[in-house]
């Protein structure tokens, strides 16, 4: 079994914390993680239509039914159940009472009226780390911001890496058997988990939005190209990309600046949660990474986006993601600004070794960070690392999964 970095906080969170829930995208290893703490508790899944039906007409009588310690998987499955849980919490504070799981944001349904604040604790769980199918215990986000020199992790190559992403049950499937485990789970969850959510068809329309999105992997959240390609309504589009969101299909990644309101005016950019999901929706495999095809790049900061991005959710820096492009053009695909305010500005390149140049946009962002300015990393695709001056270091993509 593979050790997830969230075990850890997970752990902590049982022990001080009511109600722990872990949510992120179907199949990505939450139930398994979850199961690890079933020791003495009882273990419920909404999935059973049996324990949904009871839960959504009488959620009360439901958790009296199931008391704590319990888990309960799904959850988002029956949001009825969030005002009595935080009645009976009130009632009984120990902690662990309480681990859930969802499959979709809960903290953005409609129906949920509470949102148990002080009582629950959120851990994201996305699909597995490159680090973490290699077996690594290190963080590249921590060992990057304690001044440290990532090591170059081997085994796959990058190419295959992207293709095959980072869901559990299809990391070790044949690129065939791959295939139809992508095409059934987005099959699956458009039908379902959309219509649990909302009363739209998740079949008619959602899968073209879904293809333009995946195509438009690493650049600025343009609605108003998607309505153009899909001929959605804007309100419907941006509702369809909203509940894509909910759902943990696609994380945006948004724009840097030392002004906070100006952050929210501006483009986020949009990457669906999964590089081997892009790939399978863009019908591209490693043959065609290989070849250069037109959405490599696209593709291997989708890759990067979705390694930073769950590195992140467990590190010690801890702190957010984000871009940064310039009113002159310049643009950095990844910003890390950390809890004590430190940033690390990461430029990505499909090159095998630093040019001239290598530095440019990087002392760029250095330049308008100022003192809180900490590192930049050169991330390239090739297996050199090398220090390019004393607060800039160029490292292969494989140092995300050699720490």
């Amino acid at each position: 079994m593979i050790t997830r970095l969230a075990e850890t906080r997970v752990r902590e969170a049982l022990a001080d914390t009511p109600v722990v829930i872990v949510i992120g995208p179907r199949q990505c290893g939450k139930s398994t993680l979850s199961r690890q703490f079933e020791a003495g508790r009882e273990y419920i899944t909404l999935d059973d239509p049996a324990f949904l039906h009871h839960a959504k007409t009488n959620p009360g009588d439901f958790l009296n039914a199931h008391p704590a310690p319990v888990i309960i998987d799904e959850i988002q499955r029956a949001p009825e159940l969030f005002l009595p849980l935080k009645l009976m919490v009130d009632r009984d504070r120990r902690p662990g009472g309480y681990l859930l799981t969802g499959s979709a944001n809960v903290l953005l349904l409609p129906k949920v009226a509470d949102s148990l604040a002080g009582r629950m604790e959120v851990v994201d769980l996305r699909p597995l780390t490159q680090a973490e199918i290699e077996g690594a215990r290190g963080n590249w986000v921590d060992t990057v911001f304690s001044g440290g020199t990532p090591a170059v992790g081997g085994g796959a190559s990058l190419e295959s890496r992207i293709v095959r992403g980072g869901f559990p049950e299809p990391v070790g499937r044949s690129e065939k058997r791959r295939q139809a485990w992508f095409q059934s789970y987005v099959r699956t969850l458009l039908d379902r988990d959309v219509r649990d959510l909302s009363s739209i068809d998740g079949l008619t329309q959602l899968p073209r939005l879904l293809k333009q999105l995946a195509a438009r992997s690493g650049q600025p959240l343009n609605l108003s190209g998607l309505v153009r390609e899909t001929g959605l309504p804007h309100t419907t589009a941006t509702r369809y990309v909203d509940l894509l969101k909910a759902l943990f299909l696609v994380q945006t990644v948004p724009a840097w600046s030392s002004d906070i309101e100006v952050r929210l005016t501006r483009t986020p950019k949009c990457y669906l949660v999964d590089s081997g999901l892009a790939c399978d929706i863009n019908r591209v495999g490693e043959s065609e990474l290989r070849e250069k095809s037109l959405l490599r790049d696209g593709l291997i900061e989708a890759f990067i986006a979705g390694e930073l991005s769950r590195l992140l959710a467990e590190s010690d820096a801890g702190g957010e993601l984000f871009h940064l492009r310039t009113v002159k053009q310049k643009e950095v695909p990844f910003v890390i600004e950390a809890r004590d305010g430190r940033v690390v500005a990461i430029d990505v390149r499909d090159e095998s070794t630093p040019g001239a140049d290598a530095k440019d946009r990087l002392e760029y962002v250095k330049e308008i960070v100022g003192s809180s300015f900490y590192r930049g990393i050169w991330l390239h695709t090739g297996n050199e690392t090398k220090v390019l001056s004393s607060d800039i270091v160029a490292l292969p993509v494989a140092s995300l999964w050699g720490v």
